[in-house]
């Protein structure tokens, strides 16, 4: 493996170091509905597609406070990047902790680490069969498959009902380039489908594996928690960066052209939306600082602290919503035409209608607040009773 593997403060830093090459090139991922080539070098190049590859394997196996740091940061550069590097991390980095040593071997053996990208929701039809799978199905919200080497995706074993996930060369599958959508259109979330592909049962595992021959304590958050992280570190890279274009704007107004900008209304509602989005920053690394610690001891994480994951997440995201409301709103015909804002408001507003922060995932959070689950566990993106 000849892909530099970064210190954890390290790729921060490097993700930091790439906002004029995202800003370079946003417009025309947001045009062209995929990432620019230079844009995907520099993930590859920087080490961000291995962020939670486990460190056995080259990889940073970066910790949830310096990820969320990662996405942020990529994020405020430009949302579609932030959203492919963290739905393809999380395939590559769960692909390298859970699957088989054959399949990681085959996988991990080149000069840059694979990418892979696909839909974990919605399964398929898998039927088992002698030494594997027949997987057939249709997905939607591939993000960053256009830059992929493989799939991984869902699939519910007919059989005994438990979820997988498959991982797949992206040439056995038929890919439908129809991607055609408001916001984060840089990401090329197109669909796919297979039929009746036989898939080894190296290349799956379950789906709520929360453990790994080759990883820390991290991998015990599964699939699930390690998308949390994904969602919160991308709110807030796009609040920061929402509110950081209106102060920009207001430099610009300042004074008789623009006197809207210092009336007592504007500044006291500027101030409010500055303390909702720090209010929910602030809220997403509480909530995963004492994760991480919990993760850190060995320990398992509690059914509270699933909740809070939960709730910290859908707070942010429709926190950073009403920032957004607030900067376009201000941000009048500057906001309404093409440019940063314009992007950035679409891009929000493709981002509310992610599962992760769906209205039956606040509801099931404030059951389980109220204390009418007990006795109940999370499982993916709401609560059961136990088996």
């Amino acid at each position: 493996m000849t892909e530099t593997v970064a210190e954890t403060h390290e790729l921060v830093e490097r993700a930091r170091a790439l906002l004029p090459l995202l800003n370079e090139h946003a417009d025309a991922n947001d045009a062209s509905g995929q990432l620019a080539q230079p844009v995907v070098d520099a993930l590859h190049d920087g080490g961000f597609f291995g962020m939670w590859v486990p460190q056995s394997l080259g990889g940073s196996e970066l910790m949830p406070l310096d990820s969320l740091k990662v996405i942020e940061e990529l994020t405020y550069g430009d949302p579609s990047v932030g959203w492919v590097d963290m739905a393809a991390g999380l395939a590559i980095g769960t692909g390298a902790a859970y699957l088989s040593d054959e399949a990681v071997s085959q996988l991990f053996g080149g000069e840059r680490f694979p990418v892979i990208a696909g839909q974990g929701t919605r399964p398929g039809k898998a039927v088992t069969t002698d030494g594997g799978h027949m997987l057939s199905g249709d997905w939607s919200f591939a993000s960053g498959l256009k830059h992929s080497g493989y799939i991984h995706t869902a699939g519910l074993d007919e059989a005994t009902g438990d979820l997988r996930i498959f991982v797949l060369p992206v040439e056995q599958a038929t890919v439908i380039d129809n991607w055609d959508v408001l916001g984060l259109r840089g990401t090329g979330s197109i669909d796919y489908q297979i039929r009746d592909l036989f898939v080894p049962i190296e290349w799956s595992h379950p789906a709520l594996i929360e453990s790994s021959p080759r990883g820390g304590g991290f991998y015990a958050l599964g699939i699930i928690g390690i998308a949390m992280i994904c969602h919160s570190g991308w709110a807030l890279g796009i609040g920061r960066r929402l509110l950081d274009e209106l102060g920009a704007l207001i430099k610009q107004k300042a004074g008789r052209p623009g006197q809207f900008v210092e009336s007592d209304a504007f500044l006291g509602d500027y101030a409010r939306a500055e303390g909702t989005y720090r209010a929910a920053r602030a809220l997403i690394h509480e909530t995963w600082a004492d994760v991480e610690e919990t993760l850190e001891r060995g320990e398992a994480l509690s059914v509270r602290q699933h909740t809070l994951i939960r709730l910290a997440l859908t707070h942010a995201t429709w926190a950073v919503h009403d920032v957004c409301m607030f900067v376009y709103k201000s941000g009048g015909t500057t906001a309404l035409r093409s440019g940063v804002i314009q992007r950035l408001f679409r891009d929000m507003h493709a981002g509310t209608q992610h599962v992760t922060s769906s209205p039956p995932v606040i509801q099931a959070v404030g059951r389980e607040l109220a204390g009418l689950a007990e006795g109940q566990s999370w499982v993916f993106l709401g609560l059961a009773p136990p088996q």
